[in-house]
């Protein structure tokens, strides 16, 4: 079924975004928002336009029309993903701007974007999730044993730092094409204002919150003193010969 309302929740890894995905996902009216288009060419048969784009719509969608998905942009994956997107039925053959593509493929479209204003805090959850493999922790579970005493690296830690900030520089350049002013979501303000937070991405998407129940939080903390650990000593290692020190 055609969508009578779009959104894709844009992120860099380590945002916050599976948390909101999960909370908007319970509501049941804000669509099932999930990385969709993630290893498309393994799950589909590219071969059938008509029934992938209507595949996309319907794991996305829920009963009111409403289709979300979230988007971590790279390259060269962000632009396999719009020539398959121009082969779509409703997608002009000539179109060139990679904004209205998108929004062929998922019309009645909104943008929603997920930062982090602590892109140290970023970099080294990221890598830390990628070492022990605990990319998310239910409330109430034990943390998982994993030794990581030799698992600190500032080069791989440096290397995350630079890739979410050339992400985000990506998507704005998507954004800036398409005159896109996103609803913007930053991870400090939402895990302090959690519920608040999701009505306002229901408020933004003009779905009826009066009856919308928010669920708790999903997922619990990861962040431990190892986290904080290699925070200070990466930052300090990164500014170790700056005449200015920004923290």
């Amino acid at each position: 079924m055609k969508p009578k309302l779009s959104y894709t929740i844009w992120f860099t890894q380590r945002t916050g975004s599976a948390l909101l995905c999960k909370a908007l996902e319970a509501t049941g009216i804000a669509g099932n928002p999930d990385e969709w288009l993630l290893n498309l060419w393994k799950r589909f048969d590219l071969n059938n336009d008509v029934d992938l784009q209507e595949q996309l719509w319907k794991m996305g969608g829920t009963a009111n029309g409403t289709f979300a998905l979230k988007y971590s942009f790279y390259e060269p994956h962000f632009s396999q993903v719009l020539e398959t997107f121009r082969t779509f039925p409703n997608c002009p053959q000539d179109e060139s701007s990679r904004v209205r593509i998108w929004e062929y493929t998922f019309p009645h479209h909104r943008h929603i974007f997920m930062t982090r204003r602590n892109k140290v805090r970023l970099a080294v959850s990221w890598w830390k999730a990628i070492q022990s493999q605990e990319w998310h922790r239910l409330p109430g579970a034990s943390r998982q044993r994993v030794d990581l005493t030799e698992a600190y690296s500032f080069e791989g830690i440096h290397h995350l730092y630079s890739e979410c900030a050339m992400r985000e520089a990506g998507i704005q350049e998507f954004f800036s094409e398409g005159n896109i002013a996103p609803l913007t979501i930053v991870y400090e303000d939402f895990i302090q204002e959690y519920e608040k937070t999701v009505r306002k991405v229901l408020e933004f998407l003009e779905l009826d919150t009066m009856d919308a129940k928010i669920p708790p939080p999903y997922f619990a903390p990861t962040a431990d003193h190892i986290s904080e650990e290699w925070v200070q000593r990466f930052r300090q290692e990164l500014q170790k010969d700056w005449k200015n020190r920004g923290w």
